[in-house]
């Protein structure tokens, strides 16, 4: 059985009220946020930190963002401003609601029986990883809906934080900043944050699973949409006359690296993935997005796109076919390894956890990825939870206590910074 830290029940508890508050983004929205119930948690965190002694804590109910800082608790000038991003919202990719998260203690292997009315199993079969956290207490959901600790379980970790360091200012640490973001699962990269607000130069975010890992890498991403405008006309008469847009749609396709998709890589390796393909004889549409840790590879690939869509335009004709490709986030890296002390720290904090820091490139992005590149250095601390975005999802508890340490001794450590 897992050794109980002094933060045990507050996580516990704050994942299982924050898990039953629906937050799911949508993809399709005329709103912002995507949805107006993420305001809900919003609202909730902000009464909780105006109740604990946080101060600027304001949530703008035009974005759905959310703000809040600790005053430093050092002498003037002294340490340096740290802070904390984490996102309000949950997945699309499953049902998000009503959430009925419980506990299962002392977990003991085997089969974990979620909803015994509809006879749903979780298996370490399906799900090996399960049996990484043997005689640890694990937060479930009852496997009809997400459990959404993506990203509530870091929600939980940061004010958890919070409260601690406000009920001790003895606690020696810099100023600190806290942005709780919606719509980060359907693109939204906290483009709404203000940073003269948010008021830290640097920053962690705290998403994905897999305890005591970091992120300094991510994929460049961009989107691309080719439109193919067919002609039709009775079949019977067809000949020489109809140009079929469905057609030219699996003939660009067709054009695509066979191997390079997301079900053939890993690590590294970047690929390209068609996300919906809809089309009729006159009208026809594929949307893919690219992605590719490496900028040159990435730039390359976006040209194999251009130069499939001029093929086609060639053969068809210019007015038939058009391709549009829009950026959707770029790689931290380029702009992280300038400030290698944020990865050091944050290396340092989890090995004062008594955890080994792992890192691998990541492949996806996070709000980090944007911020990064809009002038707010973000490594990425994983959060702890586990088969996010499914009804299979679980936080084990002892992962978001180990994060509060981790942050714990993050800002200490950037309390004894130079400002």
């Amino acid at each position: 059985m897992a050794e109980k830290t002094a933060f045990y029940e507050s996580v516990r508890d704050r994942l299982l009220r924050y898990a039953q508050v629906d937050t799911q983004s949508a993809r399709i929205s005329d709103t912002v946020p995507s949805t107006r119930k993420q305001l809900d948690l919003g609202r909730l965190l902000r009464d909780e930190l105006t109740a604990m002694g946080a101060k600027e804590v304001y949530l703008d109910e035009e974005t759905g963002v959310l703000y809040a800082a600790l005053p430093s608790t050092l002498p003037p000038n002294q340490g340096r401003a740290v802070g904390f991003v984490t996102h309000l919202d949950t997945a699309p990719d499953a049902p998000g609601g009503p959430v009925r998260p419980w506990v299962l203690e002392n977990y003991g292997g085997g089969d974990i029986l979620l909803n015994r009315a509809q006879n749903i199993v979780m298996s370490p079969r399906a799900f090996p990883n399960l049996l990484n956290y043997l005689g640890q207490d694990l937060i479930l959901t009852d496997g009809t809906t997400l459990l959404g600790g993506d990203d509530k379980a870091a929600i939980a970790a940061v004010m958890t934080m919070a409260e601690h360091l406000l009920q001790h200012p003895e606690l020696p640490h810099g100023r600190i900043a806290l942005a709780f973001t919606p719509d980060e699962e359907v693109g939204g990269l906290a483009r709404d944050l203000d940073l003269f607000r948010f008021g830290a130069k640097v920053a962690y975010t705290l998403d994905g699973d897999y305890l005591g890992y970091y992120e300094d890498e991510t994929f460049n991403a961009s989107e691309a949409t080719v439109r193919f405008t067919g002609r039709s006309v009775h079949t019977g008469t067809a000949k020489g006359i109809l140009i079929n847009a469905a057609d030219m749609a699996a003939a660009f396709m067709a054009l695509l690296p066979p191997r390079e998709k997301p079900q053939f890589t890993e690590g590294r390796e970047g690929f390209f993935h068609v996300v919906s393909v809809t089309g009729s004889c006159e009208e026809a549409q594929v949307t893919l997005i690219i992605r590719d840790h490496d900028a040159q590879a990435f730039a390359r690939r976006e040209q194999l796109l251009r130069d499939a869509a001029d093929q086609l335009a060639r053969q068809y004709g210019s007015d038939r076919v058009s391709l549009t490709i829009t950026p959707t986030y770029r790689n931290m890296k380029e702009v992280i390894d300038r400030y290698p002390f944020l990865v050091e720290t944050l290396k340092q904090a989890i090995l004062l956890s008594g955890l080994t820091p792992r890192s691998i490139p990541f492949r996806g992005g996070t709000d980090g990825s944007a911020l990064s590149h809009r002038g707010l250095p973000c490594p990425n601390l994983s959060a702890g939870y586990e088969n996010a975005h499914g009804r299979f999802e679980f936080v084990p508890i002892r992962s978001m206590e180990k994060n509060v340490e981790i942050l714990l001794h993050l800002v200490r450590l950037f309390g004894e910074m130079e400002a």
